[in-house]
């Protein structure tokens, strides 16, 4: 199985958040050492299934664009 790489700066927010969820939702803090534990086995587990699906997504409305573009630049010829 493929894992995500985040860059630094997203992977950075990305435990901060997790913590600030956790104080929230359980009142309780987490370790910045455990919340990267989290944030690396839900990469490892959902993020090429996330990523796969956002691609089919952004196929899907871009194939919707396309399928219009006749519409959309059809010239009716004068006379």
């Amino acid at each position: 199985m493929t894992t995500l790489h985040l860059d630094e700066t997203r992977r950075e927010r990305l435990i901060a958040s997790l913590q600030g969820f956790h104080m929230e939702r359980f009142d309780e803090d987490i370790s910045a050492f455990r919340a990267e534990q989290i944030v690396d086995f839900m990469l490892g587990s959902l993020g090429a299934q996330v990523y796969n699906q956002a691609v089919q997504d952004a196929r899907a409305y871009m194939q919707l664009k396309l399928d219009d573009l006749d519409g959309e630049v059809h010239v009716v010829p004068e006379g």
